[in-house]
């Protein structure tokens, strides 16, 4: 789930990208200017691509500290499993 700041940027590149995109489809649909409409649309998802990809070093922090989480948080969950098994001989042999 995306925290608040990811939203906040993603907000950020729309104000951007959705004026880019609205002025493609008017060039490729109304002024029949394919190129120009292609390329504004290209441009306005590759925009929101980039942002959503692009790791930033603000963000290696915060990615740094999910890995160590996970990987505490998973590295406990596999002992608690083998602590709850009981191996119990059988005694009766038939």
């Amino acid at each position: 789930m995306a925290g608040l700041i990811d939203t906040i940027k993603l907000a950020g590149v729309l104000v951007l990208a959705i004026p880019a995109a609205l002025a493609g489809l008017e060039f490729l649909l109304v002024r029949g200017e394919t190129t120009t409409g292609a390329i504004l649309l290209g441009l306005s998802v590759g925009l929101v691509l980039v942002q959503h990809r692009l790791t930033t070093p603000g963000d290696l922090p915060g990615l740094a500290a999910k890995r160590v989480a996970g990987s505490v948080v998973g590295d406990s969950s596999r002992e608690s499993d083998d602590e709850d098994v009981v191996d119990v001989p059988r005694d009766d042999e038939r």
